[in-house]
């Protein structure tokens, strides 16, 4: 297969008659692509900040961002309330999240040993992204918020620094940490956030913070936590993406 990398600038290209069936594009900037006469019969995008601000992705006409956002919180009950912009609000959603993720990692507990190590299509497997969501909270709750000095967990910590041009991209340490390991440090930051909430004022959601990866933009308590809660909900989609993936090829 053919591969083209970030120096390949394709911006402004015209694509006429090409046969691109199969091609998997990752972490590429489709924004404002005009599609005329395509064939997408079982493509399949993922791009979760699509979903965020006054962005539209149109099919035939449609604008079917709204009906995706709709079904995504009809598959995944709670979602609808990550937004929420006062103390209950945030409570409920948390209360929520940590419900769903304990029914899912009962569900990877269930599958055949070392399930939670498997990755899917070069994605991070479940126990990476329970890693990575030790990192997120260390980031935008210890970090971001309560501005602890050196805020990440060994287990969470990526092996480079993170990317500032909107793009993901942690690495884990070579020699990982045991599960039991991680599902130790992912419910002491759960907790953390749990412990967090259950006692932050509504003035408190005001208050300016520093953005941990672009210190000149400042964010606030609030979209801290709506960064927090957004994380959650997209790496749960993910997990939840993966494990059915994988009972499927379990199944044949």
């Amino acid at each position: 297969m053919a591969a083209f990398s970030e120096s390949d600038d394709g911006q402004g290209a015209e694509l006429l008659d090409v046969n691109l069936s199969g091609a998997r594009l990752i972490r590429a900037d489709l924004s404002g692509v005009v599609m005329r006469g395509a064939e997408v019969a079982d493509a399949d995008i993922d791009a979760p900040w699509l979903l965020s601000g006054d962005n539209s992705l149109r099919i035939n006409g449609v604008d079917v961002v709204p009906f995706v956002d709709a079904e995504l919180d009809r598959r995944f009950p709670g979602r609808a309330g990550r937004r929420a912009g006062d103390p209950d609000g945030l409570r409920a959603n948390w209360a929520a999240l940590e419900s769903t993720w304990a029914t899912l990692v009962d569900r990877a507990a269930a599958m055949p040993a070392g399930t939670v190590d498997v990755s899917v299509g070069g994605e991070w497997s479940f126990a990476q992204t329970l890693r990575h969501l030790v990192m997120a909270t260390d980031t935008w709750l210890r970090r971001a918020i309560l501005g602890i000095e050196q805020p990440f967990h060994p287990h969470g910590q990526p092996n480079v620094e993170h990317e500032t041009d909107g793009n993901d991209m942690t690495v884990f340490a070579a020699d990982p940490p045991s599960y039991a390991e991680v599902l130790d440090a992912r419910a002491d930051r759960v907790a953390m956030v749990r412990d967090f909430l259950a006692t932050v004022r509504p003035e408190e959601l005001a208050v300016e913070r520093k953005n941990p990866w672009a210190p000149q933009y400042p964010e606030t308590t609030l979209s801290c936590l709506h960064t927090i809660l957004e994380e959650e909900w997209e790496h749960l989609r993910y997990a939840v993406r993966d494990l059915n993936q994988l009972e499927a090829d379990a199944a044949g």
